[in-house]
């Protein structure tokens, strides 16, 4: 068992650090909940609340837009 332990924490760190590098980067971003604007990083790194981290993960946001029926 004690040779287990020293893989075992190998493969922690090895997916620690790959979790943190996945966040990080030019991909992400920090927005308000309810109106999904980018504001300053700041908000996020400091937790506040309401705020939170978005990325795109590697694909473009796209809105749907309601069609509406003219009524006559």
């Amino acid at each position: 068992m004690a040779k287990t332990r020293p893989v075992t924490l190998a493969l922690t760190l090895v997916v620690a650090v790959g979790g943190l590098t996945a966040c990080g980067g030019e991909n992400r971003w920090c927005e308000h909940d309810a109106t999904d604007r980018r504001v300053s990083n700041s908000y996020c790194e400091r937790g506040a609340a309401g705020y939170e981290w978005e990325s795109d993960g590697g694909k473009t946001k796209i809105k749907k837009t309601r069609k509406t029926k003219s009524r006559h």
